[in-house]
């Protein structure tokens, strides 16, 4: 598929097309999750100051660039800064690796064995430069995933979504709200592996104020939430990246009619 996906004012959504493209997206991540957040780099990623993994080579990346931004390098010409970032892996590359990396976390074995028929696509690694973080960034992010979506014939997406901080009793009011408002059903429910299981639903329900909730949550996961993705069963902690993480599934079948004429290919606010 063409590398450009969407353009909306000077902000372009594409595909990295070669290795440096994944390097500038890796620093991105770095830039986020470690300078930013509290992620533990390792020895590796701390002298490189990118955030890499074995995934990487298996997936393809989607990037927004602003192209009114531009980063300058001796002895390089201009390039459009990387402002956001989006890890994509699709299932018949996740059987390459073995896997996909929501596994070292969730049981997704049996989703998968349910749906066999269907093509799932893994979200992940999402980040966006601090600046960056308003609406029309994270529109753009979308469509670009929407059309990549549409172009591979992917039927359900899924990946982990985190929330900040990894005591989960200061989390109680947003993971109480996922687990009683938005959690999937039989059908597609996935569970935090047993060893890293940690209970969601830990306030009653007249405990819970759903705008107060709402607002505790980042602004991706509301976004998942609104075009219409469930919530697993139990959170899990990881320590190193300073988080606790949900399981989000969104089958392209429960994404409301208004969104696919906003966020689809022929959206023309997007068009390239």
């Amino acid at each position: 598929m063409a590398p450009t996906l969407g353009r909306l004012g000077s902000l372009e959504v594409r595909l990295a097309t070669k290795p440096k493209d994944i390097k500038r997206a890796q620093r991105l991540r770095y830039k986020v999750f470690y300078e930013e957040m509290s992620a533990v780099p390792t020895p590796t990623a701390a002298m490189l100051r990118r955030d890499a993994d074995v995934y990487d080579a298996f997936c393809d990346h989607v990037l927004v660039v602003d192209h009114a931004a531009l980063e300058h390098k001796p002895f390089r010409a201009p390039k459009p800064k990387v402002v956001a970032t989006y890890r994509l892996l699709r299932q018949e590359m996740a059987d390459l690796i073995g896997g996909f990396y929501s596994a070292s976390e969730f049981d997704i074995a049996p989703l998968l064995e349910r749906h066999s028929t269907l093509r799932f696509l893994e979200l992940g690694r999402s980040c966006v430069l601090k600046p960056y973080r308003n609406k029309r960034t994270i529109e753009l992010l979308w469509h670009g995933v929407w059309t990549y979506i549409r172009a591979h014939g992917i039927d359900a997406m899924f990946g982990c979504a985190s929330l900040e901080g990894t005591d989960p009793s200061r989390l109680a009011l947003p993971l109480s709200f996922l687990s009683q408002q938005a959690q999937a059903p039989d059908e597609w429910r996935v569970k935090a592996l047993a060893n890293r299981y940690v209970a969601m639903n830990r306030l009653a329900p007249e405990a819970i104020n759903p705008k107060t909730a709402l607002h505790a949550l980042p602004p991706l996961l509301k976004g998942y939430l609104r075009v219409g993705a469930m919530i697993g069963d139990g959170a899990v902690v990881d320590y190193q990246f300073g988080t606790t993480d949900v399981f989000v599934i969104l089958p392209t079948s429960r994404i409301a009619e208004r969104y696919i004429g906003y966020f689809g290919a022929d959206a023309e606010r997007h068009a390239a």
